[in-house]
């Protein structure tokens, strides 16, 4: 009924960029929070960057002054822009949403199905 659609990954060269769409399309009342989370081979998935519907943003420490987030909200669309990647930055990257689909309905979070970043030279 509701599904986010990633795209925009692929393999950069150290210093280079990647921006990062992600769609919301279904049964969509309301979308509250749109965000990004990564996770790396071995390691638990963090949050990269979240937006509310008031435009307030909130980063972490390690891609701040290099990643900006924003959102279309007559697309229902989130976006990531990556700039001065580093290897570290090498991870799975999803797309969440937190969405209504009914009036008086339940906040449900949603999540993409991931899209694979990798920062090799």
């Amino acid at each position: 009924q509701v599904q986010l659609v990633e795209s925009g990954g692929g393999l950069v060269q150290p210093g280079g960029s990647l921006r990062l769409s992600c769609a919301a399309s279904g049964r969509i009342l309301s979308i509250s929070i749109m965000g990004w989370y990564r996770q790396a081979p071995g390691k638990q998935r963090d949050l990269v960057a979240v937006v509310r519907g008031d435009a307030n943003t909130n980063y972490a420490d390690s891609v701040k002054g290099r990643f900006t987030i924003s959102r279309d909200n007559t697309k229902n669309t989130v976006y990531l822009q990556m700039n001065s990647l580093k290897p570290e930055d090498t991870a799975v990257y999803y797309c969440y949403g937190q969405i209504r689909s009914d009036y008086g309905g339940a906040w449900v979070p949603f999540w993409g199905q991931g899209t694979q970043v990798t920062v090799s030279s």
